[in-house]
């Protein structure tokens, strides 16, 4: 495993594997058997030592493999990012007298949106025409990235005990784009018909610029009329999970009947943060056009440090001077019989900005009360924002409110590391274990 850089390509070691997998497949489970059971035997302490390998069986398709970069994460665990390609069953099992839990947590996430692809038969092979396809695509794709795309992530606790404050990874900072101009790309977003209608009309297109990072909200440029060369010159700020988030520029054209699709041009995070400028190819239908779009980044990392809220280079449209994380852990002390509970945590600040977490529900294993939520939010600090206004953590049961606390932001500004954690009292006994943390941004 590589510890930095862009990882290792493995085509050759691919082709050694595809001849010799029966073999593997035979010679690795004999080999991970009597290796690796002996030294569970001695080497794992207590109640591991019973752990053993009953079955080892890799499937009859070989996986495929290209890059690996491991490193160490602040929160004192692993990041491993890997492409791998496995297209078969695996059958491995592992048996012991008793098996405690190794690892507190486990976070799962698409670094980037995945690339779907349908295809549908049978009767609904109507689908397959591009409208309804992309239709259907972008509900999927939606869900997808609500659920399981950076910065979302799907938490799984192995261990009841495990500090849902102590795992959950914070953003790395700001990336600031500035959407210059695009050029080259004329009619390419044009059908036959409406390239003709151009010709005789002599009508250019009306081009905007729509960017996401991530699951990030995207966002829109403002359009540009009947020009083959836009040039916008406005700038966004989006906040940053992970370095190799890809920054994706969908260039359209407006249209009264529906907006047609010029190019889309992509980068890294890793790649823009620079400053320099970057001239990326507008790629349609996945070939690479003519056309090309001039954009420039820069990243800002988080720091807990409060200069940035009233720096000038922070202020103006479009522009983040900061971020604020809310972390709701769970509640304590809920009076009141389980069948009549519905317990959830709402967080407010300001008129603008409203959360809530999941509703409990009783069910086997639940402790409605004391719940343990587990959820964050987020709020892109602006300058406008920065200075009044207080966070509200109020308890709920079912749309009632039981009781509430308000958290001054001048608080939170002058806790150590500008992080506030507590178990909040929200009166009649019930508590709510919640953390607030603030973060500027340092020099690009």
């Amino acid at each position: 495993l590589t510890a930095k850089g862009p990882g290792e390509s493995a085509g050759f070691l691919n082709d050694i594997i595809a001849h010799l997998w029966p073999n593997i497949c035979v010679a690795g489970g004999k080999m991970t058997a009597d290796i690796a059971n002996p030294m569970f035997k001695t080497m794992l302490p207590g109640p591991l030592s019973s752990l053993h390998f009953t079955k080892v069986d890799f499937g009859k398709v070989p996986m495929r493999v290209s890059s690996v970069i491991a490193t160490k994460t602040d929160a004192n665990g692993i990041k491993l990012d890997l492409t791998v390609e496995w297209k078969s069953k695996s059958d491995i099992e592992l048996d012991a007298n008793m098996m405690p839990a190794l690892i507190g947590a486990v976070q799962v996430a698409f670094i980037n949106p995945p690339v779907l692809k349908l295809d549908f038969t049978g009767a609904a092979n109507v689908a397959d025409f591009s409208a309804i396809d992309g239709a259907v695509r972008n509900v999927i794709l939606t869900v997808i990235n609500g659920i399981l795309v950076l910065p979302n992530r799907i938490l799984v606790n192995l261990d009841t005990n495990n500090d849902y404050f102590a795992t959950f990874m914070y953003p790395l900072g700001i990336l600031r784009v500035n959407v210059d101009r695009a050029w080259g790309f004329a009619e390419e977003s044009k059908g036959k018909a409406s390239r003709i209608f151009s010709k005789i009309t002599r009508s250019a297109p009306d081009s905007y610029a729509k960017l996401s990072v991530g699951a990030e909200e995207p966002w829109k440029t403002k359009t540009k009329n009947n020009t083959t060369h836009p040039i916008w010159a406005e700038t966004h700020d989006f906040i940053v999970t992970d370095l190799d988030q890809c920054l994706k520029v969908d260039v359209e054209d407006e249209d009264v009947g529906g907006d047609d699709e010029v190019g889309i041009a992509l980068t890294t995070v890793r790649e823009a943060m620079n400053g320099a400028k970057q001239e990326l190819p507008l790629i349609r239908k996945g070939v690479e056009t003519e056309g090309r779009v001039s954009i420039s980044s820069q990243f800002f990392p988080f720091a807990p440090a409060g200069d940035s809220f009233s720096a000038a280079d922070h202020t103006g449209e479009g522009r983040l001077c900061g971020l604020a994380t809310i972390l709701i852990g769970g509640a304590y002390g809920i009076r009141g019989a389980r069948e009549e509970l519905k317990p959830s945590v709402k967080v407010t600040w300001g008129e603008a900005h409203r959360y809530q977490t999941a509703i409990k529900a009783d069910g086997p294993g639940m402790d409605m009360n004391n719940p343990a939520f587990d959820q964050n939010f987020r709020i892109p600090l602006t300058s406008d924002l920065v200075g009044s206004g207080v966070f509200r953590i109020a308890l709920l049961n079912g749309e009632k409110e039981t009781g509430a606390v308000e958290i001054p932001f001048a608080d939170v500004l002058s806790a150590p590391e500008m992080t506030l954690q507590n178990k909040f009292d929200m009166g009649g006994g019930a508590t709510v274990r919640a953390s607030i943390c603030l973060r500027g941004v340092r020099a690009a």
